[in-house]
């Protein structure tokens, strides 16, 4: 049976060492439900990864899976903490890091989920300027490395229902969840 392995922050996470099936109540539990068993779905999503802790830790928790699909979901934390800590990770940085994990993958299917931001607050309209060149970086490696693109960022903010799709304008709702997995399944070519 072929092994999925989804990796990111806490979008992925989403409480996944409670859960007994360890993939979490979120968009990696409906899309694993979705598959109906076809694939072992492996969650190696942690909340509160930048690009760079995804990095670090993508022997361990990503390769040794082996996994015939790795679908990853990073880059919001990389723009979070500039404006919540000041920690700054440019866009050559994060491209760097990405391509980190990219690069061992050769003959390994990947998915690249856009880093998505929905403003709720303020503040967060500024958070574009960070984000949207890292957003450029994830579609320029998904066209690079032939992987798929899953347009959430697009996609989501598209809905015109911030609120209700990410009460904070980053983590999504059950409902939130439930168009990322749509769209996940919708991109993936699975």
């Amino acid at each position: 049976m072929n092994t999925i392995v989804f990796a990111g922050d806490s979008i992925t996470d989403c409480d996944r060492r409670r859960d007994p099936a360890g993939l979490g109540d979120g968009y990696v539990k409906l899309v694993a439900g979705a598959l109906g068993g076809a694939a072992r779905v492996v969650n190696r999503g942690v909340s509160g990864n930048s690009s760079r802790d995804l990095r670090d830790r993508w022997e361990a928790d990503v390769l040794a899976e082996r996994p015939a699909l790795v679908s990853v979901l990073v880059g919001i934390n990389d723009t979070w903490r500039r404006y919540d800590s000041g920690a700054l990770t440019s866009a050559a940085e994060f491209e760097d890091n990405y391509r980190a994990l990219l690069a061992p993958l050769d003959g390994v299917r990947s998915v690249l989920i856009e880093p998505f931001l929905l403003p709720v607050r303020e503040e967060q309209v500024g958070w574009r300027e960070d984000l949207d060149p890292k957003l450029a970086v994830v579609r320029a490696l998904a066209a690079e490395y032939g992987a798929a693109l899953v347009p959430a960022d697009t996609a989501l903010r598209a809905t015109g229902a911030a609120e209700e799709v990410a009460p904070d304008g980053i983590h999504p709702s059950a409902w939130g969840h439930e168009l990322l997995a749509k769209l996940w399944l919708d991109h993936a070519g699975v």
